[in-house]
């Protein structure tokens, strides 16, 4: 019996085992079923003629195509292969359709975006378009939907979600387009809105004082600027309390990055480089996920085709083009500018009738439009869009009154396909003459020629504000604020060949004087990282390539720098403590700041850290008492949200005001004293030994895909490894946990063969993809590999057929 048992409990677990390896079989199957094509010949309808597909060892593809059309709907094919569920992601993030996917915990999320419309205003923009971008455009959503076609199971994100891909649809590019203007450009509304409340709390002077136009560390590409305002006297103090005793300090030993999130670029002209051709450099500082959001490819032209003959660099999934990168003849790259293409407008509405609001020369209502939003696994949700003449309601002020947003991406024409045109650009003059027509959030555009020239302007529309300078909320109710249509290119800030022969943007405030008015103050950066490579260029004798990229990798701690000096010099002057506890606490930081610093955000550098966390702590700790009155006045706000915080801070710190002194302190040496020792409490309360307070382990990548959150056992196969790296804000190697250079670019026009490239992540979006990780241990490392793609380790080719 006992024989019996045992023979059958080894049938039934060897049946239990078989059951097992056939479902992970078949589980790997369907994974693996969704795997891009990578060789072979496969039918791609609508081409005009037969499009070669050459991929490198790391995934990058060359296409060779006779017709742009031919190009675009063999680019629309390998995206939709690759990168199917980013591309939808990004789709739905801007028409607020997630939850549709991804069920209720994306509804609010939703219904924060519907308020935009943006599917039904896109559907105007896509009718008034050229025919041939429209044609583009169907071309590409063709390529899209026959790669997605093409695969053989449904990709690894929908089986888990048991939904289907939705098909593609040419007014789903501008939905891509749309969700980076809410990337680059929506956080405007937060600054409008803080400025605001500043101004209706504070004295005109605290306020002037609060939301400066220039600070500290200002790096425009000219030396002239506007002032830094004086400190208020002690009558400006608008009703501030004079003691606060409690302030909002943070919870951990790293703060929000003190800095304006962003990119870098930068230009060399020919005159001044190694080989006498113009160098660009560019990295575009974005959130970090897998897939990146760039995808890479080199698009070629077949013999006798009627495409551009080269162009290479970073496209964007969902988009049929070039985004950054060269032609052989002009190479350009891009910063978010941080000009100001949004207004908060104040609603004057009818005490008798709230629909009611004032216009010039009388009284409008507002319209109301139902946005039905599906959710999987659950009802129906609608949300009731109230929309004025200038664009939906969108918050209140403290007083209550309702706030209107303007804002450019909501324009018929705000989003186009003018960008492909960069491919047709022979000089840095064409560049200048096409970039006001971009259909794009407001960028830094930085070109360079192969005749050695360099140039810098504004990319996309820029809205012509008349009446105020657009930094915080206003009525339009009597038409004297407004905006007055769009400036006319001729009047686009630019700068041409200049006699520098060197040009330099990260998210700083770069143009001046008129050009700085018409622009507006959308949130420039401080201005430091844009000093650091500037001083770092004009260091350089006759740079090359590889100059460019050191100076992309430079992790200098110089900001830091200026914030330790000023602790270590107070910790100096003050006698010692009486309490030994914080005697000893201060004595510690120095030591760390001393002999713990390497002079860089290095991951090894416990000094780094501790400086890091002080500084923070400390423009904290001095803002505090200034914005309280703002805090009182009610919620939604946050200080965090003023621009140039570290420059108010210093000029205080530098000043030093007694009528401005944070209490309970007696002097403005407490005050600092008193950042070092919260700074201490935050590390020392991590539990861990001081060799372990490494700024690379606060620094640690934190780059996966969406679901590794949600399916933490799969973490390992859908992240990239947690690397201490080093690098930070308010210096040229930006870097975060989750949030960084998106890619590094350095090319010369015409010597694309010695042009430099890397990205976090891989081409493959599939976590069974050898590309899918492919090049990011490069990224990480910041060594040097090529542009172009390498040697065809596959080739694809893709024919003519089909109905």
């Amino acid at each position: 019996m006992r024989r019996r048992l045992v023979r059958g409990g080894l049938i039934l677990a060897g049946v239990l085992a078989g059951l097992a390896l056939v479902t992970a079989l078949a589980g790997l199957f369907l994974l693996r079923g969704s795997l891009a094509r990578l060789d072979g010949r496969r039918e791609l309808p609508g081409l005009g003629a037969a499009v070669t597909v050459e991929r490198d060892e790391l995934g990058v593809p060359r296409l060779t195509a006779a017709s742009r059309p031919d190009a675009a709907r063999a680019l629309g094919y390998l995206h939709g292969q690759d990168r199917c569920f980013q591309m939808d992601l990004l789709r739905r993030a801007a028409a607020g359709e997630l939850a549709e996917l991804l069920g209720p915990a994306l509804l609010v999320t939703d219904r924060d975006t519907r308020r935009h419309r943006f599917r039904t205003r896109l559907e105007a923009s896509l009718l008034a378009m050229d025919e041939p971008s429209r044609a583009l455009l169907e071309a590409y959503a063709a390529g899209v939907n026959a790669g997605v076609g093409d695969l053989r199971t449904r990709p690894p994100e929908y089986l888990l979600l048991r939904q289907q891909p939705r098909p593609w649809r040419p007014l789903d590019s501008l939905l891509v387009v749309a969700a980076m203007y809410m990337d680059l450009g929506l956080y405007t509304a937060d600054l409008d809105q803080a400025a605001g409340r500043v101004r209706q709390t504070l004295s005109p002077q605290m306020a002037a004082f609060l939301l400066p136009e220039a600070g500290h560390w200002d790096a425009a590409l000219s030396d002239s600027g506007p002032a830094l305002p004086p400190v208020p006297a002690a009558t400006d103090r608008s009703g501030a309390p004079a003691a606060v005793t409690q302030v909002a300090l943070p919870v951990n030993d790293m703060p929000p990055p003190q800095d304006t999130a962003g990119s870098n670029n930068w230009a060399v002209a020919g005159r001044l480089t190694r080989h006498g051709g113009a160098l660009l450099a560019n990295d575009m500082h974005l959130g970090h996920a897998l897939p990146n959001i760039w995808y890479r490819a080199e698009l070629r032209e077949a013999p006798g085709g009627d495409s551009a003959p080269m162009v290479v660099g970073v496209t964007l999934p969902g988009v049929p083009g070039i985004i950054a990168g060269s032609n052989g003849r002009v190479a350009w790259g891009f910063t978010n500018a941080y000009g100001d293409w949004l207004d908060l407008v104040v609603l004057e509405t009818d005490a008798a009738d709230t629909l009611r609001y004032r216009v010039p020369g009388g009284w409008d209502r507002l319209a109301m439009y139902d946005e039905v939003i599906r959710v999987a696994g659950a009802s129906p949700d609608t949300l009731r869009v109230q929309e004025s003449r200038w664009g939906p309601v969108w918050s209140k002020d403290a007083a209550g009154r309702p706030l209107v947003l303007r804002w450019a991406a909501h324009d018929p024409g705000a989003m186009n396909l003018e960008l492909l045109r960069m491919a047709d650009a022979a000089t840095v003059d064409d560049v200048i003459d096409l970039a006001p027509r971009l259909g794009m959030p407001g960028q830094n555009i930085v070109c360079a020629d192969s005749g050695g020239r360099i140039a810098w302007t504004i990319a996309g529309r820029l809205p012509h504000r008349v009446g105020w300078s657009g930094r915080w909320p206003v009525s339009w109710a009597d038409g004297s604020c407004r905006w007055d249509g769009w400036l006319e290119p001729a009047r686009h800030p630019r700068l041409v060949d200049p006699a520098e022969g060197r040009l330099w943007t990260a998210n700083n405030r770069v143009a001046t004087g008129e050009d700085l008015q018409l622009l507006g103050d959308g949130g420039y950066g401080l201005g430091a990282r844009a000093a650091q490579i500037r001083d770092d260029l004009r260091a350089l004798d006759k740079p090359a390539e590889a100059d460019m990229l050191a100076v992309q990798l430079d992790d200098r701690a110089l900001f830091q720098d200026y914030w330790r000096g000023l602790a270590l010099a107070t910790l100096g002057r003050l006698p010692a403590n009486a309490d030994a506890a914080v005697a000893g606490q201060r004595a510690r930081f120095a030591r760390l700041a001393v002999d713990g610093w390497d002079g860089r955000a290095s991951v090894g550098s416990v000094g780094y850290r501790v400086v890091r966390a002080f500084s923070g702590v400390l423009i904290d700790l001095v803002q505090a008492p200034l914005v309280a009155p703002c805090v009182a006045a009610g919620p939604g706000f946050d200080a965090r949200d003023l621009p140039l915080r570290a420059s108010v801070a210093r000029e205080l710190l530098e000043k030093r005001p007694l009528h401005l002194l944070p209490a309970p302190h007696g002097d403005w040496d407490q005050v600092i004293a008193a950042a070092v020792d919260t700074a201490m409490a935050r590390l020392e309360a991590t539990g861990q030994p001081e060799t372990a307070w490494t700024w690379g382990a606060r620094n640690t990548a934190a780059i996966e895909h969406p679901f590794a959150a949600v399916l933490p056992q799969l973490r390992r196969w859908l992240a990239a490894p947690a690397q201490p790296l080093p690098g930070d804000s308010n210096l040229p190697r930006v870097q975060h946990p989750a949030s960084g250079a998106s890619e590094r670019l350095v090319v010369s026009p015409g010597r694309e063969k010695d042009a430099l490239f890397h990205m976090p992540g891989g081409q493959g979006g599939h976590p069974l993809s050898p590309f899918f990780l492919a090049g990011h241990d490069d990224w990480a490392q910041g060594r040097p590999t090529p542009l172009l793609a390498g040697p065809a380790r596959h080739v694809l080719t893709l024919e003519p057929g089909g109905p």
